[in-house]
């Protein structure tokens, strides 16, 4: 087994680097790779990402979003965040086995005083509170299994980054179950900071594996072709947001200018419908503001440009622009 411990925290490049490990390398190379990201929510691939993601918070946080290759819901991730990854040549049965992967963690997380346990399916908790989220991929005969370690994650920050009121959206994604969380740091008997966490992990994993180890340096090339997928799809927006199956968007809001309620369709990513509804004091037909809106992406920087050259008191009387903007957000 070639272990691996990647030193980027750039989430774009490290979800690149997973798949392009998965479909490149030998499949008698099975491989376990250590890694971070800096503040990042990373979404299911059948997940509606504008559903999972408080979209002005994560903005002005300057917080990272990506879709993942596996499905399950979204999770956050930042420095205080330790991920695992697994990459083997595997059957269906070894596909639905999540305790493969997990009861090493437990066990590991089990020397430093941490009683942990496998909850569900592909959670790991801590006195029913969750540490871990874990999901799959399968390429041809070879198995990806990931998973997050909650060591000293904000956790303040994880919960405003993923929450959205689900009642302004309708979606066919996959919606994330919201759980009660910890860091495990709390739980240990001995304070050791996330790189010590890091390192004895490895440690563990690679004398309990029975295998051989072989640490397994990224070479130019490897790093070359990551980044190249990187570019070409993990950072895109076609990725991390066109992917999102369609939803339907309704938000209203008053102000001292009146009340707006702004209802969107969205396909592919893009706003297909809208209509603004309200008792604001505009003077013309809010027809052309709508047909503005209509064929932008729905993200907060496309919808502000095509708000930009809008006559805000025309339309919407004493609506400002900012108090406009923030209605076609959850």
């Amino acid at each position: 087994m070639r272990f691996i411990r990647n030193m980027s925290i750039n989430p774009y490049f490290n979800l690149a680097l997973e798949e392009y490990l998965l479909k490149t390398f030998p499949e008698d190379e099975e491989i376990f790779m250590l890694w971070q990201n800096e503040p990042t929510i990373v979404v299911g691939k059948h997940q509606n990402t504008i559903e999972e993601v408080n979209t002005a918070f994560v903005q002005d946080k300057g917080i990272n979003v990506v879709r993942r290759l596996s499905g399950g819901g979204a999770v956050y991730h930042d420095l205080g965040n330790v991920n695992f990854t697994f990459i083997l040549t595997s059957g269906e049965r070894e596909f639905l086995d999540f305790k493969k992967f997990t009861l090493p963690v437990i066990s590991a997380l089990e020397r430093f005083g941490v009683k942990a346990e496998q909850s569900g399916r592909n959670d790991i908790t801590i006195d029913g509170r969750k540490i871990s989220g874990n999901a799959q991929h399968i390429h041809r005969n070879r198995l990806l299994h990931h998973g997050t370690l909650l060591f000293d994650s904000d956790l303040d920050v994880l919960q405003e980054a993923l929450k959205v009121d689900d009642g302004k959206i309708q979606s066919k994604g996959i919606k994330s179950v919201r759980s009660r969380v910890t860091n495990i740091k709390e739980h240990m008997r001995k304070d050791i900071d996330v790189q010590e966490f890091m390192s004895a992990l490895a440690e563990y994993i690679m004398e309990h594996n029975n295998k051989d180890f072989a640490e397994y340096r990224l070479t130019d090339k490897d790093i070359l072709n990551t980044a190249s997928l990187m570019k070409d799809k993990y950072a895109t927006w076609e990725w991390n947001y066109g992917e999102s199956p369609p939803f339907n968007f309704k938000n209203s809001k008053r102000f001292e200018g009146g009340k707006v309620e702004v209802l969107l369709d969205v396909k592919d990513g893009i706003v297909s419908g809208c209509k603004i509804f309200g008792d604001f004091l505009g003077v013309r037909d809010i027809g052309p503001v709508e047909e503005a809106i209509k064929g932008k992406r729905y993200g907060m920087e496309d919808i502000q440009d095509a708000l930009a050259g809008i006559d805000m008191m025309t339309y919407f009387g004493n609506i400002g622009r900012d108090e406009l903007l923030s209605c076609f957000f959850a």
